[in-house]
């Protein structure tokens, strides 16, 4: 019986490698498909590619291959677009149909399927919560609102390590305290909360679970079940354990935070004029009927990955550089004392006045941006890009880190120099107005934390180096500044123990 059944999958097994052969074949010759090294049957390139789908290793592709190219991996085509103009068509000029997301099996568990904002098609679904998140989240009045806690919270993280002993001689991960930084001022805008200490309880519940949520989403682990149905029943343990942490963090969000919030909210006269936190707003959608109770969830959800772990690394990769390029650091120092006087603290209004800084937070972006590809985008229906013909639902990516990195646009890329942002590239700006430098995206899925994540890292990166010399530990000459990228995020990979040594004013 058993050697019976095995004949027969070895028998099915042959029939669809000889059904994919037919199908390639007859697809290649029918559509003018982009550039590809020569896929497998069934496996396409996974094989030769790998599961490492990391912005340098589609760059090294991209040299070979050109500005657009097909990689077959197993079912799923993934187009990767490498230059200004073919970002321009998928962002911009063809927004519309390149405007959707790709399923993944482990986004799907962790989004619901896409009924969250950041990972749901392009549709209708998508404009109403990007609409109900706009109010309460992404605009200047948000900023005005909360950039006085912003400030306070930042102030507590320069206190806290004045007060440390280790700080100025044998240093810390002073990541720790700044993620405990990001956490309340993300916690402020949605729930009006915020943690004590990084020992809270509560805090270090939510961080652990957000932090195994982030691992599991971003490994390239499961890759092979996602790009090959098939060999899907060998991720059974591991979208178990993805089920497991995105129940337990639902849960989370719900008890400690929105029920908490619906408490308050019942016991509070209806107060028109009373400011409000964002979660209020979001649970007044959900009052009217225009979202669901999940939908509120997985909004929070976004939050805690998308506004929290991102600037956080944006944070950490700007203190390295300027640890590693003392005369940078000085140079920034240099100016906050002469345009805001000695000692005088950094505010969100200062931010700016102060073009060294901004220059400083552009080249961090450019270098070592957060989200080298981008999230993901889907054309829903066959479109055409760069004369190629591009398959429906084909998952595209904009390699945003090599349009930002290659010497071919840009001068000695390789090299940290907020300088250049005001010399030869003084018109460039963070919000994709040039198809060079998109560290936020651009167009209808663009990244609208920009909005928060550019005041957030003025003040912050400002405040430390105001107030400290921030230096590589005792016997070491710079820190290790090397990288760690998952599906489509790039952090430091080891987190750097740093000398600050308080300045006297």
């Amino acid at each position: 019986m058993d050697l019976l059944f095995l004949e027969k999958a070895l028998l099915a097994l042959f029939c669809a490698i000889i059904l994919a052969v037919i199908v390639s074949r007859l697809r290649s010759k029918r559509f003018k498909l982009p550039p590809s090294p020569i896929p497998v049957p069934v496996f396409g390139n996974w094989l030769q590619v790998g599961d490492d789908l990391n912005h340098r290793n589609l760059t090294a592709f991209a040299k070979k291959l050109g500005d657009i190219f097909l990689l077959r991996m197993g079912q799923r085509n993934l187009v990767v677009v490498s230059s200004p103009d073919l970002a321009k068509e998928v962002l911009h000029t063809q927004g519309v149909e390149f405007g959707s997301r790709t399923r993944n099996v482990v986004f799907d568990i962790f989004t619901g399927k896409g009924q969250d904002m950041v990972f749901t098609v392009y549709g209708e679904h998508w404009r109403k919560m990007r609409r109900i998140m706009t109010v309460p989240f992404f605009t200047n009045k948000v900023v005005q609102q909360y950039r006085h806690g912003w400030e306070d919270e930042i102030g507590r993280v320069v206190d806290d390590v004045m007060k440390n002993p280790k700080a100025s001689t044998v240093g810390i991960v002073l990541r720790k305290r700044l993620q405990l930084m990001m956490y309340n001022n993300m916690y402020r805008i949605m729930f009006d909360r915020r943690f004590e200490n990084e020992e809270d309880p509560l805090f270090v519940k939510l961080r652990a679970l957000n932090g195994e949520r982030s691992r599991l989403a971003q490994s390239f682990e499961y890759n092979y079940g996602d790009f090959i149905p098939i060999l899907r029943p060998f991720l059974r343990g591991y979208l178990k354990i993805c089920k497991e942490v995105k129940e337990r963090r639902l849960q989370l969000f719900k008890d400690y935070f929105l029920d908490e919030r619906k408490k308050l909210a019942s016991t509070k006269s209806s107060d028109t004029n009373e400011l409000k936190c964002a979660i209020d707003h979001i649970l007044d959608a959900q009052h009217k009927g225009e979202i669901n109770e999940d939908n509120v969830l997985y909004i929070v959800e976004n939050i805690n990955v998308a506004a929290i772990e991102t600037t956080l690394w944006s944070i950490e990769w700007g203190i390295a550089e300027l640890v590693n390029h003392p005369e940078i650091q000085e140079k920034l120092r240099n100016e906050l004392d002469a345009v805001l006087g000695r000692g005088v603290q950094i505010t969100e209004p200062d931010t700016h006045k102060l073009p060294y800084l901004q220059a400083v937070i552009k080249e961090t972006l450019r270098l070592r941006m957060a989200i080298p590809l981008l999230v993901p985008h889907m054309n829903l229906h066959d479109a055409k890009l760069g004369g190629y013909d591009v398959l429906a639902e084909s998952k595209v990516l904009v390699n945003a880190w090599w349009l930002a990195n290659n010497p071919a646009q840009w001068k000695n890329p390789e090299e940290f120099r907020p300088e250049r942002f005001l010399e030869e590239e003084s018109k460039v700006e963070a919000n994709g107005n040039d198809f060079r430098y998109l560290p936020f995206g651009v167009g209808r899925r663009s990244c609208p934390g920009i909005i928060l994540a550019l005041p957030i890292l003025g003040i912050t990166l400002g405040r430390l180096v105001q107030n400290f010399e921030l230096l590589p530990p005792p016997g070491q000459s710079r820190l290790d500044t090397s990288e760690k990228g998952g599906q489509f995020s790039l952090h430091i990979l080891k987190h750097s123990t740093i000398v600050a040594k308080p300045r006297v004013f």
